[in-house]
C-alpha cells in the first residue's frame, strides 16, 4: 500500500481517508493518548508567532489545526485545505460548533498545486499530511510560493527515528497500530498503512533538509514523542535578505 506511487497512491489515500472520516479525531486521541492537541497547539504557536493576517492550513483533515491557528489573536482568517473531500463537512461542522464559522473557510485542494496566489499568507501549517503527499519537493515549492516573505511553514508529522529506538518503535508501530484501528475504527487496512508509510518517510533530518532546498531558511527541529514526531518550522526570506 505504501509502495503505491504517484496518481495510484494519491486516489488511495484519498479513497482510505474518506473511508475512515468518522473515525479520524477517536482514533487520532486513542493512539496519541490525546497529545496531538498540545503539539497542534504547540505548532500553531511557531507558525504564527508576531506575524498578523491570514493562515493556511494544508492537509486539514476535520480542521483541528484551522481551529488551532484561528485562535492565536493575530490571525484574521483561516483557509483549511484538505485533498479528501468527506472530510470537509466534519471541519465545517466542527468549526459551527466552536463559533468560527465566520473566520475559517474550507475547500478541497491539491497540496502539489494550491489555488492561491504568491505571498498569500503569514503562515502555513501542515499536520501528520506531508507523509501522503506524492512529491514532497513540489509540495513544498507550492507550500512556500503562497506565505509571504518572513512568513512560516510549520510542519508537524511523525518520522523515521534513527537508531535501535526507532526499529523497536518501528516493529511496535507496525504491531499495534492495525489493531487499533481494527478495534476502535472497525478498519484495519488504513492503519497498516500508517506504519508503513512512516517506515518508508524520512527523518526529520531530511524533511528540513527539503524545507531548506524548497527555499526555507533558519528550519528549526522541534522533536516530540521520543523523537518519533516532529514540528519542523521555517522561514520564508524577507524581501531584501538574501536567498
Amino acid at each position: 500500500m505504501a509502495q503505491l506511487k504517484g496518481e495510484t497512491r494519491a486516489r488511495y489515500v484519498a479513497t482510505m481517508f474518506g473511508r475512515i472520516s468518522r473515525r479520524y479525531d477517536r482514533l487520532n486521541t486513542v493512539m496519541t493518548g490525546g497529545r496531538h492537541y498540545a503539539w497542534r497547539r504547540k505548532a500553531a504557536k511557531m507558525a504564527v508567532g508576531t506575524l498578523s493576517g491570514d493562515a493556511l492550513d494544508v492537509a486539514t483533515g476535520t480542521g483541528d489545526f484551522a481551529l488551532d491557528l484561528i485562535r492565536r489573536p493575530q490571525v484574521t482568517g483561516v483557509v483549511g485545505l484538505d485533498f479528501t473531500w468527506e472530510m470537509l463537512p466534519l471541519a465545517v461542522e466542527k468549526t459551527k460548533k466552536r463559533g468560527h464559522a465566520a473566520r475559517i473557510n474550507y475547500l478541497a485542494g491539491d497540496a502539489h498545486n494550491l489555488p492561491f496566489v504568491d505571498d498569500r499568507f503569514i503562515c502555513l501549517t501542515v499536520g501528520f499530511g506531508v507523509r501522503n503527499f506524492i512529491d514532497v519537493p513540489k509540495a513544498l515549492l507550492e507550500m512556500t510560493r503562497v506565505i509571504r516573505p518572513g512568513g512560516r511553514v510549520v510542519i508537524l508529522e511523525i518520522v523515521r527515528k534513527e537508531g535501535i529506538f526507532g526499529k523497536l518503535f518501528s516493529i511496535y508501530f507496525r504491531k499495534v497500530t492495525p489493531w487499533m484501528g481494527a478495534l476502535f475504527a472497525g478498519e484495519r487496512e488504513a492503519y497498516t498503512y500508517l506504519p508503513e508509510s512512516v517506515q518508508g518517510f524520512m527523518s526529520a533530518r531530511e524533511l528540513a533538509d527539503l524545507m531548506r532546498n524548497a527555499g526555507l531558511q533558519n528550519v528549526r527541529i522541534k522533536k516530540l514523542a521520543m523523537g518519533t514526531v516532529a514540528i519542523l518550522a521555517g522561514e520564508k526570506a524577507a524581501v531584501g535578505r538574501g536567498q
